[in-house]
């Protein structure tokens, strides 16, 4: 499979009201988050679950959002502070050699993957770099989707985290996804 990143153009749409037609952040989220937590977002684009989920964790909770693209994370910046949540989101972008959480090591409590694994040339390390970051027991939603992930490919990725330590816990029915959740083992 060829990786390829979303471009930062892109964000724009992606972001817009009119997805919460198909992949709604309020009908998705709640069963995950709770007021508190810590959750990491890797490949935010420009928000679009970043707001929702800013809102369930409150004012004691954090949002760690990271992403390659620049220009998707100050459009998230823009959002967050427009929302009135900016002050519970740490925006950081990440370099080909990671997505830079070794400060979080067992401290994130739960990881939003949606529609980015696919994109990432070293999905092992992806995985091992989650994992470090999670709480014993803490999981990840992984949801790709259907148009560019083909069965195969998503068994693939399961077995790539099966490897780096995790096991699968349900599969939640989003529209247009191929869904999964992670639990850290």
């Amino acid at each position: 499979m060829a990786h390829r990143v979303c471009p930062w153009w892109l964000g724009y749409l992606l972001a817009s009201p009119v997805r919460r037609l198909l992949q709604n952040p309020r009908e998705i989220l709640p069963p995950f988050i709770a007021e508190g937590m810590t959750v990491l977002e890797p490949g935010p684009g420009m928000g679009f679950f970043t707001i929702e989920m800013a809102r369930l964790v409150g004012e004691r909770g954090r949002i760690v959002a990271v992403d390659i693209a620049p220009k998707m994370l100050e459009g998230l910046r823009q959002r967050a502070r427009r929302e009135g949540v900016l002050d519970r989101v740490d925006v950081r972008q990440a370099t080909p050699s990671g997505l830079g959480l070794q400060d979080l090591d067992g401290h994130v409590d739960f990881a939003l993957a949606f529609a980015v694994i696919h994109e990432l040339p070293d999905q092992e390390r992806f995985f091992a770099e989650v994992h470090a970051a999670l709480k014993p027991g803490g999981k990840v939603l992984v949801a790709e989707p259907r148009g560019h992930v083909k069965v195969p490919e998503f068994r693939a990725m399961l077995q790539v985290a099966a490897e780096g330590g995790f096991r699968a816990d349900g599969k939640p029915a989003i529209p247009r996804s191929r869904t999964v959740v992670l639990v850290k083992t």
